[in-house]
């Protein structure tokens, strides 16, 4: 499965997708995962320049929209979360989760689009980025991550606090089996996350100057 819009970096089947970076080329693959089987095969958000600029601007406290291709395989649904990093990707925190059944309805129907409540306290932010990431149920242990970078308006907060996003059968990260039918399996580590707060954008450039 991939995130189509917000249109993910370099995505070549994105919505609405911003202009390349200077010597960037476009992603075939970024339905591709990024770890199978314990073995990684791209970094977290597979891409590291951002678009030069948002794919998509949101307002704080509003319902957001996130689109997946129709063409991806659901492998029987999963865990998914979205988070936001204000760190330039060193930092996730979870603003949305569906888990056990990602990509199905309470009715068994395939679902390829969500629409979720942007918390209204996320800071304000020119460079967010957004990152959907998914634990497939059924077939080789893998770990599907999409980054798309927006801007955030509408906000009052300066800072945001959440769980920490979850990452398994990654290197360096726990391992969890195929689900087999028990889509409890994994959920332990999504309930037991750390709780994080994300500074705002420009609190995270000083931090990033600083080091």
């Amino acid at each position: 499965m991939e995130v189509i819009n917000p249109c993910p970096r370099y995505n070549a089947n994105g919505v609405n997708c911003p202009q390349l970076p200077p010597g960037e080329t476009l992603d075939w693959n970024t339905n591709a995962p990024i770890a199978s089987n314990m073995v990684k095969l791209q970094p977290i958000c597979k891409h590291a320049t951002p678009w030069p600029t948002p794919a998509a601007y949101w307002k704080a406290g509003t319902p957001v929209f996130v689109e997946f291709s129709t063409h991806g395989s659901p492998h029987d649904g999963g865990h998914c979360e979205w988070s936001l990093s204000y760190d330039h990707g060193q930092t996730f925190v979870v603003v949305h989760r569906k888990l056990s059944y990602c990509f199905y309805s309470d009715e068994n129907q395939l679902v390829t689009n969500y629409t979720f409540t942007l918390p209204a306290d996320v800071p304000n932010s020119d460079s967010a980025i957004l990152m959907w990431s998914w634990v497939n149920a059924m077939g080789n242990r893998e770990f599907y991550t999409n980054c798309a970078d927006i801007a955030i308006s509408g906000s009052t907060s300066a800072s945001f606090t959440g769980p920490q996003v979850t990452i398994l059968n990654y290197p360096g990260y726990p391992e969890i089996p195929e689900f087999l039918g028990n889509y409890s399996i994994g959920l332990s580590y999504y309930e037991n996350a750390p709780l994080i707060t994300v500074p705002t954008a420009s609190e995270s450039d000083a931090y990033q100057s600083a080091i």
